[in-house]
């Protein structure tokens, strides 16, 4: 390993490895303590030239340190905008999922079923699944702010069916009349076509990469021959694609 900035020594052991390859590392002393003096912002393979200003590549309402990537749909808000939209009625709230680089992996088996989706942890508190319930009780609308969002509140509504297993869901949290129920763990959901959304009314999402489990996300939300037609007219628009791209509403 190259020093840091101050000259301090870093060890690090390889301990294991993951199911898709990737190397488990230990260090010595502990990243929390070094991290923010050597490390780099991760960014996705198709950004080559380092951020001048790494919160260019966050949002303005993440709060927790754990996640590879930025929830690239939430790039599009700011301050005044969330403002904005409490002003107007529009109730918010927020999930945590910690993105995985395995995000960035492209689709390499030839039938989708064939592809091991990865894993990520997620949380939604119970005053977040509580908003989302009372406002499909309602009849209000739920709308997703990036691919993130809908893995963890679809991952919510198999816990609230009891389908899901997870690490800690609080007691009582499984209730038929409950849309989502209140968790925190890993999800290994892989979303393709053919999957019933029962969380999620509405979709903000970037332009992903080909052979994504991103785009598979969205073409089993919107249809894949809308998708299809989407991308076709981007293209010839000139719309930006990925992480700082153009982003689109799917109602």
């Amino acid at each position: 390993m190259q020093p840091s900035r101050n000259g301090r020594e870093i060890a690090a052991a390889i301990i294991g490895e993951t199911e898709t390859g990737s190397r488990i590392v230990a260090f010595d002393p502990p990243a929390s303590e070094w991290l923010w003096d050597v490390g780099e912002t991760p960014l996705p393979p198709y950004i080559h030239t380092p951020l001048a200003d790494p919160e260019r590549y966050q949002t303005v309402y993440s709060r927790i340190e754990g996640s590879v990537a930025a929830s690239t749909a939430g790039l599009h808000f700011t301050p005044e905008l969330l403002i904005a939209l409490r002003e107007r009625g529009v109730n918010l709230a927020f999930v945590t999922l910690h993105i995985g680089l395995d995000t960035f992996r492209p689709v390499q088996a030839e039938q989708i079923e064939e592809h091991h989706i990865h894993r990520e942890w997620a949380s939604l508190s119970a005053e977040t699944a509580r908003a989302v319930n009372e406002t499909r009780l309602s009849g209000g609308r739920v709308i997703a702010i990036g691919t993130t969002v809908v893995r963890t509140l679809e991952s919510a509504a198999k816990i609230a069916l009891g389908f899901q297993p997870c690490d800690d869901i609080p007691e009582g949290a499984v209730c038929g009349w409950q849309t989502v129920a209140a968790f925190a763990g890993e999800t290994d959901l892989y979303i393709t076509p053919g999957h019933r959304f029962r969380a999620v009314d509405a979709l903000l999402t970037n332009f992903h990469l080909p052979r994504s489990t991103l785009l598979m996300l969205v073409s089993a939300f919107a249809g894949k021959g809308l998708i299809d037609r989407a991308y076709a007219e981007a293209i010839r628009e000139r719309y930006r694609f990925y992480s700082f791209g153009d982003a689109m509403l799917i109602v």
